[in-house]
């Protein structure tokens, strides 16, 4: 039996309390990050911005569109489009996340109408890739998917969903997201191929659902009911399939124009939120209720036509369309407080929820980062910088509608025009 003086032994079994906590970094790899909930769960970054502007690590120049950055095993990758007379080039960028040098970029023609080569439009990919795995996934204006090489951008395999699935031209399209062996993509391709599901190795079809119309909000797998749901929101409904088979759980009649069903769904224990539209799910079976509002009013079961709300405990905070932000109870949808402090009151007005810690990173369609603390008790603005120039013109200002990239202790943030890294690092 080995034995050890007294006060070595107390030194050795204290020397962990004395250590520091462990600095937990994170990639970015799709939409609304790791998890797709919107959450960064990194340590170690600023409580307080600088008052002179957060450290830039690099910028670079970009085209139009409005694909978030995704960050993925030292890199970073982005789509847009290069629009000139008589031509115009969809893009998907590789970037060296340290230096922003360009790694790789992956360029296609695709047959935009004359009205997209106005400055006015800048019309690019809206889906945010996603990357797994070694390969990058991504869907163009047009409906041009691609499944790349993560490291040399080469094409493994495509698919034109035009062609295959008669998808039309849209103002927007969903995020794709992974579940398992597939890829799934919410289309509105016909016939009954709305949503779609594709071995993500091939792109082969496994199977089609929905014959249904095409929205901006990308849709999200759950666990719920002792089932994995796959929560697809169209301009008819709100819907659960099989993510494995494309098989409906339940359906919620749900009439909404395309320009404003934007917002991902969200999902926390046994709610789930679809725009201002909340919904009691069963513990036991894969079905779910209407919990609030009792207004049929397709208005009334909206919070914001640019941004997704967000779950702390008990209440529920999200943008609404005219800038404010609000906090109501998460159980009946009654409002406890508005601010008018976040971002301009004007329609439009975005305003995207990233919690981190014990508060919360608000990004504003003024290209502003924020740091607060929001709570029952009101809105406590910590800290805000300047991050990024709105470029998009929309009702006579310029706005920034692109969500950032959090990852490894820096955001990523795009507007028409350059796409910037930035630290949020205490100790670079």
């Amino acid at each position: 039996m080995l034995c050890f003086p007294k006060t070595l032994l107390s030194a050795a079994l204290a020397l962990p309390l004395l250590l520091p906590a462990a600095i937990r970094a994170e990639d970015w790899p799709q939409w609304r990050g790791p998890n797709r909930d919107g959450v960064c769960g990194e340590t170690g970054l600023l409580e307080s911005f600088p008052a002179e502007g957060l450290k830039v690590r690099w910028r670079v120049p970009v085209g139009w569109g409005f694909s978030s950055p995704v960050v993925a095993q030292g890199r970073v990758y982005l789509a847009d489009s290069e629009v000139v007379k008589p031509k115009a080039m969809e893009r998907v960028h590789c970037f060296e996340e340290t230096t922003g040098k360009a790694l790789w970029t992956h360029v296609y023609e695709v047959a935009y109408e004359d009205w997209a080569f106005d400055p006015k439009q800048e019309i690019g990919p809206v889906a945010t890739p996603i990357v797994q795995k070694g390969k990058v996934y991504t869907v163009g204006r047009l409906g041009h998917l691609f499944c790349l090489d993560a490291r040399k951008g080469e094409v493994i395999w495509q698919r034109n969903l035009e062609k295959d699935y008669h998808v039309p031209f849209a103002p927007g399209a969903p995020s794709p997201l992974i579940e398992g062996d597939l890829l799934i993509l919410f289309i509105g391709g016909k016939p009954g191929a709305g949503v779609i599901g594709l071995r993500k190795d091939t792109g082969k079809e496994v199977w089609r659902a929905l014959d249904e119309c095409l929205t901006f909000s990308s849709p999200i797998v759950i666990s719920s009911g002792g089932k994995r749901q796959l929560i697809v929101w169209t301009q008819e409904s709100v819907t659960s399939l099989d993510p494995a088979a494309g098989t409906t759980y339940w359906r919620q009649r749900l009439l909404t124009s395309g320009e404003y069903a934007v917002s991902t769904p969200v999902f926390h224990k046994d709610r789930l939120l679809i725009g201002g539209l909340m919904f009691q799910l069963d513990p036991d079976k894969p079905t779910a209720k209407v919990l609030w509002p009792d207004s049929k009013t397709p208005s009334r079961r909206i919070f914001s036509h640019t941004s997704t709300a967000l779950f702390l405990g008990d209440y529920l905070f999200s943008a609404k369309s005219s800038g404010e932000l609000i906090c109501v109870v998460a159980n009946t949808g009654d409002q406890v407080w508005q601010s008018d402090k976040v971002t301009g009151l004007k329609n439009g007005g975005s305003i995207h929820l990233t919690p981190n810690g014990d508060s919360v990173l608000l990004y504003t369609d003024k290209g502003e980062l924020i740091r607060a603390q929001l709570t029952a008790q009101g809105y406590k603005e910590i800290s805000r910088v300047a991050l990024l120039e709105p470029t998009f013109p929309f009702a006579g200002r310029k706005v920034a509608w692109s969500p950032p990239a959090y990852a490894n202790r820096h955001v990523f943030a795009r507007n028409g025009k350059e796409l910037i890294c930035a630290s949020l690092a205490v100790k670079p």
